[in-house]
């Protein structure tokens, strides 16, 4: 089994897998029955044993509770990372939206994710038929999100401010030569930003793909765009992205589309949505 194989094989689940497309049952309005939520993604593999998985354990970084691949499966060779970006139907709903998210992207906030989970417990099993031990760490009992005075008491560098968990699919994607972090946090890919990352750890050891880039935010030009996009403000040119004030906007916006919630307009209407934005002029 080689990268083309696995890739090949990933591309397929993507065409058959179901959940990709709003059901009448699901459509939040009759427009938006069969929309399609997600494009073909963006594939990159990464080492096991690359160093910058223990450099993620750093506080500065992820933090001590950050488990790295063979944390996870003792066997672990290789992780695959994949994106997903949404289609320009999802992207340009949003794109038009200034104080709330547009009901296309709530469906690839939650109807998205769940396929995206449907998709790679189908990858898992094949690899499993095909004799690969495998884990996928956002579905295994262990993950867990961060959360000041719940959990994680052990680390002293816990604090109201952290906004973590013991797996990053973005870093993740980082290590796997799919792109750079932006302003707003999200991970800049040669399709830009707008979509959903996923992971899975394999026991098959394959090539690591190579990392086109040295910093983790060479794709970013710091052009303001996510900042006036905002609406909850808070992201800044000076500090970056206020981890507490964005997760208090999705509370709200969960409030107001429950049983969805989403935002989203930092990755819209922006020039990383789609693609690597130029480099700025000086």
């Amino acid at each position: 089994m080689d990268k083309e194989r696995i890739i090949h094989r990933i591309c397929a689940l993507h065409e058959t897998c179901p959940g990709n497309i709003v059901t009448e049952k699901e459509a939040i309005s009759p427009e938006l029955i069969g929309l399609n939520i997600f494009g073909e993604p963006l594939v990159g593999f990464a080492s096991a044993t690359d160093e910058l998985f223990e450099a993620f354990k750093n506080s500065d970084i992820v933090g001590p509770w950050f488990l790295s691949p063979t944390e996870w499966l003792p066997e672990a060779k290789t992780v695959i990372s994949l994106f997903f970006p949404y289609t320009e139907a999802v992207k340009s709903a949003n794109r038009k939206a200034t104080t709330h998210p547009a009901a296309e992207w709530l469906h690839g906030r939650i109807e998205g994710q769940a396929y995206l989970l449907k998709l790679i417990e189908s990858l898992k099993k094949w690899f499993d038929d095909n004799d690969i031990k495998t884990c996928v760490p956002i579905t295994d009992q262990r993950f867990e999100v961060v959360v000041a005075g719940n959990n994680f008491k052990q680390y002293s560098c816990v604090t109201a401010d952290t906004f973590s968990s013991n797996w990053s699919e973005r870093h993740v994607a980082y290590i796997a030569g799919l792109g750079t972090f932006g302003l707003s946090k999200g991970l800049i890919t040669e399709k830009g930003m707008a979509g959903r990352f996923i992971s899975i750890i394999v026991s098959k050891e394959l090539a690591a793909d190579p990392r086109p880039y040295t910093g983790i935010y060479d794709h970013c030009n710091r052009c303001g765009a996510c900042v006036k996009r905002c609406p909850a403000q808070a992201i800044s040119l000076a500090e970056g992205k206020d981890h507490n004030l964005c997760g208090a906007w999705l509370s709200k916006m969960g409030n107001l589309f429950k049983p969805r919630y989403g935002c989203g307009l930092c990755q819209t209407g922006v020039p990383c949505e789609s693609a690597i934005p130029r480099k700025r002029r000086t």
